[in-house]
């Protein structure tokens, strides 16, 4: 899986039957900004921890070159708004790296579902239901990004607590503290325990129960997140998200 060394390159072995390795340099912004945590111990622990899982040929998703899909697609100084997600999903072919999207003809997922529903409620746009990718929203500077980074087929959470909550906690307090005028969308609990890397006097925090079925009754429908956002980037003369932009 991934070898990640301190000059922010990511040695990769996919998880076909043959080993290819690939090199994976992250956005030159978000390098620089990234680039002291390579050398934590925590990300040597998380490389050791992820070539152990290969060596026992278990499936981690997403694909080896879209670990940092999130990175790469939402340059560091292009950052508008940030939509932090738990964990990648776990099933085939669902992951890509972007926090809630799966790719072009997979289904999507319950908690995306939801979410497109509230964009319907909230601003009138419709998707297609063989569509889930929200590559669109990240290519205009939604930030979509899982605090955990990879997953192993079939187990929710199997890797929270290895080491990425750490990273992704540095990338939210590099866009706390050099950026400004953000929304960070940050639904439901897990996701809401970042708001402690943001300051409210320079960013704005949109907060709700999680899209999932088993809490989007209880706050999520009705709130309004796109609509709010927008209203916000434009009071401060930034050009919104088109939300319909798939």
């Amino acid at each position: 899986m991934a070898k990640i060394n301190t000059n922010m390159k990511t040695e990769i072995k996919t998880e076909s039957n043959t080993d290819i390795k690939t090199d994976i340099k992250l956005e030159p912004i978000w390098k620089e900004r990234l680039h002291s945590e390579f050398g934590q111990e925590y990300m040597k622990n998380l490389k050791s921890f992820l070539v152990s899982e290969k060596k026992k040929n278990k499936l981690i998703y997403p694909a080896s070159d879209l670990i940092f899909n999130a990175f790469d697609t939402t340059p560091f100084d292009q950052v508008k708004v940030v939509i932090l997600g738990q964990d990648p999903y776990h099933g085939p072919g669902q992951a890509h790296g972007l926090s809630f999207s799966v790719p072009k003809g997979v289904p999507q997922p319950p908690s995306l579902v939801n979410i497109f529903k509230e964009l319907k409620s909230d601003l009138g746009i419709s998707v297609e239901k063989t569509n889930g990718n929200l590559k669109g929203w990240a290519e205009q500077g939604v930030l979509l990004l899982n605090a955990v980074l990879t997953v192993e087929e079939g187990l929710a959470a199997s890797h929270q607590g290895k080491g990425w909550e750490l990273f992704t906690d540095a990338a939210i307090r590099a866009l706390n503290q050099e950026r400004k005028n953000l929304v960070f969308i940050l639904w439901g609990s897990y996701a809401q325990k970042k708001a402690a890397f943001v300051d409210t006097q320079k960013h704005y925090i949109l907060k709700s129960v999680h899209p999932s079925p088993l809490s989007s009754h209880r706050g999520f429908f009705g709130s309004k997140p796109f609509s709010k956002t927008n209203e916000y980037l434009l009071s401060k003369n930034i050009q919104p998200i088109d939300w319909s932009r798939m």
